[in-house]
């Protein structure tokens, strides 16, 4: 049987639309909780995919949150070893780092629901319909990435060029929250209230703008990670 671990951060940053298709693909998924599991014993390469996602604390800051080491040299030898892998958001940050970009502070954030732009390889790949005129996807972060060596750009907003890449055949990286769903997003307006009152935002625009746009990203999401998965696998 297929097997993928996702490491989580915050346990209302899930797998969200991703975990079904996972099992509907056959795919036996486990979550290794960082600083609650032994994310260093964890072997490399032995699942069939492996997801990095999302949480509050930087790429960078290994010095105040040791498990980032551990997870670190997990991607730097998985992804040496091309091995199917996907990170999202601090996911994403994580792997641009273990393949030598830099990672750091945008400045501002980039909170709430926005539609990304494609590249020509973006619009070529499994997650063409994410740029749709009529998506929007949700964006939360405050730090970015430069594109590692190698990596191809599939997706960019005004706010953050380095939007999505593509690394070899296997390995994708979202800065943008493709998995999100409205039905645990109430869990987010709680669990990030600090962030959202320090940006100045509404979580009464925040939950508007969800009830708007998050059921036609979980329709297209679904089938663009149905898409990709059955390429890696």
């Amino acid at each position: 049987m297929k097997t993928a671990t996702a490491i989580r951060h915050v346990h209302f940053e899930d797998l969200g639309t991703l975990g079904a298709i996972l099992e509907d693909c056959g795919y036996r998924v486990r979550y290794a909780d960082a600083c609650v599991d032994d994310i260093g014993a964890l072997d490399p390469t032995a699942d069939s995919l492996v997801i990095v996602l999302g949480g509050p604390i930087g790429a960078y800051e290994e010095n105040l949150y040791p498990v980032l080491k551990d997870e670190l040299k997990l991607l730097e030898k998985r992804l040496a070893a091309s091995r199917p892998t996907l990170g999202i958001c601090l996911g994403a940050q994580l792997m641009a780092r273990a393949l030598g970009a830099r990672v750091y502070p945008t400045g501002g954030k980039e909170i709430g629901w926005g539609p990304v732009t494609l590249t020509r390889e973006g619009r070529e790949s499994a997650f063409r319909r994410l740029g749709k005129d009529n998506i929007a996807v949700l964006h939360w972060h405050g730090d970015t990435f430069d594109l590692p060596r190698g990596a191809t750009l599939l997706a960019s907003t005004d706010f953050c060029r380095n939007q999505a890449f593509s690394w070899g055949a296997s390995a994708m990286a979202f800065q943008f929250h493709p998995e999100a769903t409205a039905a645990r997003l109430e869990q987010w307006f709680i669990g990030h209230a600090c962030e959202i009152a320090a940006a100045k935002l509404s979580v009464t625009e925040l939950r508007a703008d969800t009830a708007k746009y998050a059921a036609l990203l979980e329709v297209e999401a679904r089938e663009c990670f149905g898409e990709w998965l059955s390429v890696i696998g």
